[in-house]
C-alpha cells in the first residue's frame, strides 16, 4: 500500500496568498498523490494557538506531517518543483 501524506496548511484568513496556496496544493496533490493525501487547513485568525505546535512564523506555511521527516514550505506554493522536492514527491512521469 502506498504511503498516505498528511499535510497541514496554515493560513491567516482568506487572503489571495492563502487561496493561491490552497489551490496550488490541491492541484499538485491531485496530480501526484491521487487518493493518498489528507489536507488540513488551519486558519490562524480562528485558531491562533495552533501556530505554536508546528512553530509557524509566517503564513501561508505548508507542513508535511507524514511521512517523516516533517517538512515546512512557506509561501503561496506557486513553484511546483520546489513544493514536490519539499514534500519528497517524485513527479509522475519520472517514476
Amino acid at each position: 500500500m502506498k504511503e498516505q501524506y498528511e499535510l497541514r496548511l496554515y493560513i491567516a484568513g482568506k487572503t489571495q496568498k492563502s487561496v493561491t496556496a490552497l489551490n496550488n496544493l490541491k492541484k499538485y496533490c491531485e496530480e501526484h498523490l491521487q487518493d493518498q493525501y489528507v489536507i488540513e487547513v488551519i486558519d490562524l485568525l480562528v485558531n491562533p494557538q495552533l501556530a505554536e505546535g508546528d512553530q509557524i512564523f509566517a503564513v501561508p506555511t505548508l507542513v508535511k506531517k507524514v511521512p517523516e521527516p516533517v517538512r515546512k514550505i512557506i509561501g503561496d506554493l506557486s513553484n511546483e518543483e520546489k513544493v514536490l522536492v519539499g514534500l519528497n514527491i517524485r513527479p509522475k512521469q519520472a517514476q
